[in-house]
């Protein structure tokens, strides 16, 4: 009976804290977006990690050309570790600064370390983005509005450049969710917004500070994060400024990825667990929500698979579980509840069934790599990315 409590009490938990997310999400008015043109331009760097980036880097490099914003006030900077020379000698004739890094182990938070170290301190705002990232035209417009009203660290709306496979649907359906609940929902109850690696916006004196203190392989956005809150901070989330970012196409993908992200949460969970209590009784509810609440949150996926094994053995096994199978089954209606209050209606419509085709083979690769977890925090875990173009027919839906 103990561990049939505990188990219902951890993972009603995790209903219910998303659930609030979810709510809050969709009580949060979406405000009409409106920046002056001549209001004072901040000096941007985009500073774009691109390790072994060379299918992909040139398109990214060439879509910022078409950003509306003073190009005296913002430059791009490409930290190029293990790009090909040909690679280099392609951007060295667009004129955009690139730096060659290398290392024994790669790791983004060395590739932006080493940036820093070699740029000037002649910035306001430093911009993080992936080697696939696209920026909307009026990107940097809304940042700096955004920055000018006195937010320091800003993350932008991260939006799926494509839906051309099952897994790239599912992929995006789970960051449509995570925007609504980590970042929207939780903006609207007061907290900070998460961060998610890119498209993360923050004052250049102050990431370059924060970043000295990162030695994080894999998951260092938690630790960024965290950093920030501690220093005073809150993380605004820019809901209308969209960042594109390449949905991952196969399996294969999918499981490295995970496998990253999964680590990384565990690890962290335990690194942060102590402080995190300290605290939130000192009443630092955003840095116990951040390291604690969020780390400690089982992954979606996977809680929808424990929710559905727990209902389905509570319902052929009542006669000996002590709580009813009702309710289980009433945490695994609310989860779903969760889950399907932040997807857009026509994503209903035209992608709903492929992506519920697909989980189950995802679910079955996060159960299997709960197993194979082991030393991934200390390996760099690299996703290739080959997308140039967007190919998403429910942006308008996106921006609800």
């Amino acid at each position: 009976m103990v561990i049939e409590v505990i188990l219902f009490v951890y993972l009603g938990g995790c209903v219910v804290y998303n659930l609030l997310l979810a709510i809050a999400g969709c009580a949060k008015r979406k405000r009409d977006f409106f920046y002056k043109e001549d209001t004072q331009h901040a000096r941007i760097v985009i500073l774009i990690p691109a390790y072994k980036e060379d299918s992909i880097i040139l398109s990214t490099v060439s879509s910022y050309n078409r950003l509306r914003y003073p190009a005296n006030r913002f430059e791009v900077v490409v930290i190029a570790d293990s790009l090909q020379p040909e690679t280099l000698t392609a951007l060295a004739a667009t004129g955009v600064l690139f730096i060659p890094v290398k290392f024994d182990k790669s790791t983004k938070a060395k590739s932006l370390n080493a940036a820093f170290e070699q740029l000037g301190d002649d910035y306001d705002i430093a911009l993080i983005c992936d080697a696939d990232n696209i920026l909307e035209e009026d990107f940097l417009l809304k940042i700096n509005y955004t920055y000018q009203q006195g937010h320091m660290a800003i993350q932008a709306q991260r939006v799926a450049k494509n839906l051309n496979t099952p897994f790239a649907i599912l992929d995006a359906a789970n960051e449509i969710i995570a925007n609504h609940l980590y970042r929207k929902g939780a903006t609207a109850l007061g907290l900070s917004s998460s961060v998610i690696g890119s498209g993360m916006a923050f004052h250049y004196p102050l990431i370059k500070q924060i970043m000295q203190e990162i030695q994080a392989t894999g998951g260092f956005d938690k630790v960024l994060q965290l950093l920030v809150i501690s220093k005073g901070y809150t993380i605004t989330y820019l809901e209308d400024a969209w960042i594109y970012d390449e949905k991952i196409a196969h399996a294969a993908v999918f499981e490295n990825q995970r496998k990253r992200w999964m680590s990384s949460q565990l690890v962290y969970l335990r690194t942060f667990w102590k402080r995190g209590w300290q605290q939130l009784f000192r009443g630092n509810i955003n840095y116990f929500n951040l390291a604690v609440c969020q780390n400690a949150l089982l992954p979606r996926m996977l809680l929808l698979a424990g929710l559905f094994i727990t209902t389905t053995g509570s319902f052929l096994l009542q006669r000996y579980m002590h709580l009813s199978y009702i309710w289980w089954a009433a945490l695994f209606v609310l989860n779903a509840v969760s889950l399907l209050l932040p997807i857009p209606g026509k994503f209903f419509t035209k992608y709903l069934f492929t992506a519920m085709l697909t989980l189950p083979r995802a679910i079955g690769i996060m159960l299997l790599l709960l197993f194979r977890l082991k030393g991934a925090d200390k390996t760099f875990i690299h996703t290739q990315h080959t997308q140039t173009d967007i190919d998403n027919p429910l942006l308008n839906a996106t921006r609800k």
